[in-house]
């Protein structure tokens, strides 16, 4: 391991870039470099559309920058969602647009609050800007919306929820969200990040981009990562009021997605059999798969109800989660082991092929039954 100390007379960061903890991506392989079919990082199992895949061959080329706003790629999107181009920006990701709604509206001296087990780029981008991160207790590991107002002071600038949130797969229906809002002061800026968004039943959506059209305080966050099968793509967008759309513009990277990304996404777009399809398989597959985990109940095996492509199982009883995750890795698999989230008795899997989550549920069937 190399030494990170910083050299005397050397350039030294401000304090609360130190206070960091970089972000651990899922991994793919084993401790022994053994490649693990990888169910740690939440892509989509199927895949990406082929019409994105055939797309990738029609992009610019790559001695060309790309379009700098995506326009193509917002009308797209602003179709689709029934939102004015003008009120959409991309990014590197969603995780860009994330960083920069907290660099553009707190700072040193403001507090950015976000809810216990909510995603970890949150507490980077508060610390990122200089900004306090504060977070509100969970509810039996999901957001509440108490606990987060209880919170809310002078010194709050911005509020984080992902809904359906990462890592706990918990989700706050459209009248909770409204509420959260309405209690806000208007000056504070609330950032849903959809992420995982298209996993959610159309008829069960949350309200997020209503709000987002119709207030200046409030930022929806997506990305082509997960249902769509680009997370390679590195392709994120968000809407909001002109003002916060702005904001978001003057300070992100010029030439932020590239032109094989902007082509991809808008293929991908444009195919929403895909997506529906996707929809399906994680609803079926994660239903039979939390139906078998949830029957090994007796020992110590819970999953928390999940709207995402992913369920959090927590190990109460006589296996550990690490046991599990080693365990796991034996058996070829790589899932998500969260001490580092504070959740070192929980494992957090990706929703995969229906032979890979049967043969995940038969190897935590046996491990809990020889270590009772």
């Amino acid at each position: 391991m190399s030494d990170t100390s910083i050299p005397s007379g050397a350039p030294a960061p401000k304090p609360w870039i130190e206070a960091i903890h970089a972000y651990v991506p899922g991994k793919s392989a084993g401790a022994d470099g053994r490649k693990l079919i990888k169910l740690s990082a939440n892509e989509n199992p199927l895949g990406t559309s082929p019409a994105a895949l055939a797309a990738a061959a029609e992009a610019a080329a790559p001695s060309l920058y790309p379009d700098p706003v995506g326009a193509a790629l917002c009308e797209a999107i602003g179709k689709l969602h029934g939102i004015d181009a003008a009120r959409i920006v991309m990014g590197a990701g969603s995780d860009e647009l994330l960083n920069l709604a907290a660099q553009g509206y707190a700072g040193p001296g403001d507090d950015v609050i976000y809810a216990r087990f909510g995603f970890s780029v949150y507490d980077i981008a508060a610390r990122r800007c200089g900004a306090t991160p504060v977070i509100a207790p969970d509810a039996d590991y999901g957001s509440d919306v108490n606990s987060l107002l209880a919170l809310v002071s002078e010194r709050t600038r911005v509020v984080f929820i992902a809904n359906p949130n990462n890592p706990t797969g918990s989700y706050l229906p459209k009248g909770e969200i409204a509420r959260l809002h309405a209690a806000l002061p208007p000056d504070v800026l609330l950032v849903i990040d959809q992420a995982y968004g298209e996993y959610v039943a159309p008829e069960d959506e949350d309200g997020a981009m209503a709000l987002a059209a119709a207030h200046d305080n409030v930022l929806v966050t997506r990305t082509f990562s997960k249902i769509y099968g680009l997370a390679g793509e590195r392709i994120g967008w968000a809407t909001g009021a002109p003002s916060l759309i702005a904001t978001l513009n003057r300070i992100r990277l010029p030439f932020n997605v590239s032109n094989t990304g902007q082509a991809m996404a808008l293929a991908a777009l444009g195919d929403q059999a895909f997506v529906d399809m996707s929809r399906r398989h994680n609803a079926d597959e994660r239903a039979h798969f939390v139906e078998r985990i949830a029957a090994l109940g007796n020992h110590g095996l819970r999953p928390l109800p999940s709207e995402a492509n992913f369920v959090l199982i927590l190990f109460e009883g006589a296996l550990s989660a690490e046991q599990a995750y080693e365990g796991l890795m034996e058996a070829g698999y790589i899932v998500r082991w969260l001490p580092g989230q504070g959740l070192p008795q929980a494992l957090r899997i990706t929703i995969g092929t229906a032979q890979q989550m049967d043969a995940i549920a038969d190897a935590l069937a046996a491990m809990a039954e020889a270590a009772k």
